[in-house]
């Protein structure tokens, strides 16, 4: 039994809640480890059409709780070890295990998003706030860089020299500024409603070419043209004339209900 993490699916869209509000969610190795296993697990369905990741209490989260996670030299050692990781380390897979599943994931956030709660916003593919949101790349305040993929999600997102001052900074933001930077997607009186919307609509498509699109984008956006273009004919060829794909033209011209068949795309 979780902890930290709630998993609530339903009609295959998986609700993930981070569930430490006392401590506005802050990180601590237990949330670290429920929430990669929880990334493992959705990783399996053949279901899962779509995910929410939000945060219980009064913050989305407040970022790692360093009291917790250097309260003893075993875990004290267990955070250090990861820096020597030669791949993805536990730390980073926090935010860049959710761009492995494919189907979209949507981020709702609200109260504090500081740290390595912003770097787990950002691991989705669309973050929703509230107006009460705060944002902080927060890490300058303890004398360290962001390092739970952060960096190669914000590129992304942001020019160098905004990221520059982020970081350098650490500065607080409101919901408003965040979003007129690139930061969230959206802002919302009721961010829940907002992503429930939003998956409405995407979930009208075939789940093979929302995962293709997300395969081919997150593998495209920043590559060359050459690569670019590559990735769009290696995922077209993995849609065209699929089951799915003959699905989507049977909607558009006969049968509007015609039902989509299993993801194959993994």
């Amino acid at each position: 039994m979780n902890q930290r993490i709630r998993l609530d699916v339903q009609d295959g869209i998986a609700t993930v809640s981070l569930n430490r509000p006392d401590k506005h969610n802050g990180m601590d190795l237990l949330m670290l480890r429920e929430l990669i296993a929880t990334q493992r697990a959705l990783r399996k369905r053949r279901d899962l059409r779509a995910v929410i990741l939000r945060g219980e209490g009064p913050s989305f989260c407040a970022g790692l709780d360093f009291k917790s996670v250097l309260s003893s030299p075993a875990k004290a050692f267990f955070a250090a070890t990861q820096l020597w990781w030669p791949m993805r380390n536990h730390f980073q897979r926090w935010s860049m295990g959710w761009r492995e599943l494919p189907v979209p994931v949507i981020a709702v956030v609200h109260g504090n998003c500081f740290g390595a709660g912003i770097q787990l916003a950002l691991g989705a593919d669309i973050r929703v706030a509230a107006p009460d949101t705060k944002v902080s790349v927060m890490e300058a305040k303890w004398g360290l860089v962001p390092d739970m993929g952060g960096v190669a999600l914000l590129r992304e997102l942001l020019p160098l020299d905004v990221v520059k001052e982020l970081v350098f900074t650490g500065r607080v933001i409101d919901a408003a500024t965040a979003h007129g930077l690139g930061l969230v997607t959206h802002l919302a009186d009721d961010p829940q409603a907002k992503a429930k919307a939003l998956l409405a609509e995407m979930l009208t498509r075939s789940p093979d070419a929302l995962a293709a699109g997300k395969r081919l984008l997150q593998s495209a956006w920043l590559a060359s043209e050459h690569g670019a273009l590559s990735a769009e004919r290696r995922w077209q060829w993995r849609v065209i004339g699929r089951a799915n794909q003959r699905v989507a033209v049977e909607r558009n011209t006969r049968n509007p209900d015609a039902s989509w068949k299993e993801r194959r795309i993994r």
